[in-house]
């Protein structure tokens, strides 16, 4: 799939020039197409099962209506759209745009959807872990040990209601709507942009144990570094998500935490307990990481 989704190509384009019939193009086909490749990390029954509900009654039916979508499918929905329109221009798509609105969109290019429903059949087929779900919060569309991107991780934690998504600038969020905390960090910092003072030492201890460490402002006294420590106490949940390197654009989601220890501030640094430990592969990437 790499090789096939490299130098701003993919497969509609190989089969294109290899002559092969396709469906009419839509207005902004090449930056649909194009946007097919960020969807080679999809990796988990939900997705791919809701992205292909999705794409293959709209095949049927034309685009699907948003208003009719449960709670859960809306959140899928804007998963997908996260990853695909994107980099659709402004006057196509312009700032406040409704979900709606980009997927009428993407359905004015039908040879996208077909390329995306065949990329699910082959992604389908490379699934190489189980994958939990999380059991406190039915029709959250995200499950453990699968990969997620930025945009698709705060789709999924309902953060807007619109086809785009805002970008997530830092290693951490907090969702007052979910009551939940959401800490995205990178294992090996020897690439990339980290300055001394983002270079955090965060990485697994065991298979369930992560080391983190927090913003470099952040004081154990602080609103934020009490709802780190009290989390249980306030009804509140902290989610990890990891990537092996900046390169990489999705995260592992290793779940939800309980708070074990910290020691210092500015940063705190602190010891997490992984309600699902890692499988053993993934403890192993880790470990080599930051090795």
């Amino acid at each position: 799939l790499d090789d096939i989704y490299t130098g701003g190509r993919g497969w509609s384009d190989l089969c294109e020039a290899a002559g092969v019939v396709l469906a009419p193009p839509g207005p902004h086909e090449v930056v649909l197409r194009r946007a097919v490749g960020r969807l080679l990390h999809v990796d988990d029954p939900i997705r791919i099962s809701g992205y292909r509900s999705l794409l293959a009654a709209g095949a049927v039916d034309g685009a699907p209506r948003v208003s009719l979508l449960d709670e859960s499918g809306r959140r899928i929905t804007r998963m997908l759209m996260s990853q695909l329109v994107d980099q659709v221009p402004p006057a196509a798509l312009p700032k406040g745009a409704s979900l709606q609105q980009g997927v009428d969109l993407v359905w004015r290019h039908p040879q996208v959807g077909r390329e995306v429903l065949q990329l699910l059949d082959v992604l389908e087929g490379l699934i190489d872990h189980v994958h939990p779900q999380f059991a406190n919060r039915p029709g959250m569309p995200l499950q453990i040990h699968a990969r997620y991107t930025r945009l698709e991780i705060l789709a999924a934690f309902n953060q807007g209601d619109g086809p785009r998504v805002a970008p997530w600038q830092t290693g951490v969020q907090w969702v007052p709507d979910e009551q939940a905390d959401l800490l995205a960090f990178t294992l090996d910092k020897t690439e990339g942009s980290f300055s001394p003072t983002t270079r955090y030492r965060d990485y697994a201890l065991s298979r369930d144990l992560i080391h983190w460490e927090s913003q470099s402002i952040t004081r154990a006294e602080s609103e934020t570094g009490r709802r780190y420590q009290q989390h249980a106490q306030r009804g509140s949940e902290v989610m990890l998500f990891a990537r092996l390197r900046q390169s990489d654009r999705a995260f592992w989601c290793l779940g939800p935490v309980s708070y074990v220890r910290h020691e210092g501030e500015r940063p705190m640094s602190i010891t997490w307990r992984l309600k699902h430990p890692l499988p053993g592969d993934l403890f192993t990437q880790f470990a080599a990481a930051v090795a």
